[in-house]
């Protein structure tokens, strides 16, 4: 009998865990993607250009995912407590240093390489790593869906935030705001600092990193998990930094960008509570399936409306629902294929490929609209690639939910 086994956790141990992983995730996700408000005042302020600054928000973009795997692994082999404190201060410096910039590279050093490796050492792969290996089978689903619901609360929050502190107050001392928020979560990761002494489930906890690296890369439904998410990336990049964007083309006020981000991020909170709680119940390819032939319908959806703020807000909830809600599934169906020991590191590279994505959909949007004048190409390729998603996740090999073989293969 293990020690974890002999002693299982219960809601007194395992309920300050989540709160505190979802309370980072808030901050973590919500500063991040609230980045997009601030295009039009750095462009307006330091002349950089569209196509400059989308290309440091496309490097933040690629950052984010490249560092999960690496904090991910420091967080398996030493505990999260470095990986998210160090985070918290890297962040805070990239925002605090960004209003000083005079050039694209400048630009991609604070936006594009500092806030955006401290966002990931605060993000998905470190958060659900630490709290899933303390937490029984049955509860992990409903706990990544929890967790995740902190990031979607986070944009709904910093969204009309920084809106709000740009109008009153100016993009200057909005960023310097966040970067004391974004400080905080050192306070807020304290109960998550310690290593899992005895992670639970996985057989592969006896293997090296790795052979386990070895075992996942011959995997086909690792790939396909990789696929998928390099097609979320890819939207949610495109969306999160351009429909400022889009909505100023469209005539519209910028608080009704704002507040179609807050919305995407409220409705998420559904998405992902729901997407948590149906992975207990379901098999979560089906969950991710379904989800990602969604946006290929909304998206279309969108094309034929007429452009209107009611058009952008239907949009933003209808997009919110599945926004993030892709998370819960993703980490679990990782965690199912190779256990939980090395879940920050597998969990992390799968990020990689999504933010990879998130680079070509944050670059390629600003180039849409420097060479055509609008982003109509980017929302056709944002429906096929959707679409292929939905297909690219029906060979995953997914055993159907038995109590006794949640940890099988």
């Amino acid at each position: 009998m293990t020690p974890s086994q002999a002693n299982p956790p219960t809601p007194a141990s395992y309920w300050p865990l989540i709160l505190a992983a979802s309370a980072v995730l808030m901050v973590t996700v919500g500063v991040r993607l609230s980045l997009g408000l601030y295009v039009s005042p750095i462009n307006t302020a330091t002349g950089i250009g569209i196509t400059g600054i989308s290309f440091a928000m496309a490097v933040s973009q690629f950052v984010w995912g490249a560092s999960q795997p690496v904090f991910g692994a420091i967080a398996d082999r030493y505990g999260p407590a470095g990986s998210l404190f160090g985070g918290a201060a890297l962040m805070a410096l990239g925002l605090a240093l960004t209003p000083f910039v005079e050039s694209e590279f400048a630009l991609t050093v604070t936006v594009g390489l500092l806030v955006a490796a401290g966002a990931g050492a605060g993000s998905f792969s470190i958060l659900l790593g630490a709290v899933s290996q303390r937490l029984p089978a049955d509860k992990r689903a409903f706990a990544s869906g929890f967790i995740n619901a902190g990031g979607s609360f986070g944009q709904f929050v910093f969204a009309p935030l920084s809106q709000f502190l740009i109008g009153a107050y100016g993009w200057v001392t909005a960023l310097f705001s966040l970067a004391a928020v974004t400080l905080l979560t050192i306070l807020l990761s304290w109960p998550l600092r310690h290593k899992a002494e005895h992670p639970a489930g996985g057989a592969a906890v006896s293997m090296s990193l790795t052979e386990q690296l070895r075992v996942a890369f011959r995997d086909r439904s690792y790939w396909c998990l990789h696929a998928g998410f390099f097609t979320c990336g890819f939207h949610i990049a495109f969306l999160v930094t351009h429909l400022p964007g889009a909505v100023d083309l469209c005539g519209l006020p910028a608080n009704v960008s704002a507040l179609s981000l807050a919305l995407i991020g409220l409705a998420n909170i559904v998405g992902s509570l729901s997407a948590g709680a149906l992975g207990q119940r379901y098999r979560m390819k089906w969950l991710l399936v379904w989800m990602y032939a969604s946006r290929a319908v909304m998206v279309g959806i969108y094309l034929v409306s007429p452009k209107t703020d009611l058009t952008f807000y239907v949009f933003a909830i209808g997009l919110g629902l599945t926004w993030l809600a892709t998370v819960p599934p993703t980490a679990g169906l990782v965690g199912k294929l190779f256990g939980l020991r090395y879940l920050g590191t597998l969990f992390g590279l799968t990020l990689l490929s999504h933010q990879i994505g998130a680079f070509f959909g944050a670059w390629l949007g600003g180039i849409a609209l420097v060479e055509s004048g609008n982003y109509d190409w980017m929302w056709y390729a944002d429906m096929v690639l959707a679409g292929l998603a939905a297909l690219v996740n029906l060979p995953i090999r997914e055993e159907k939910l038995q109590p006794a073989a949640c940890g099988a293969r």
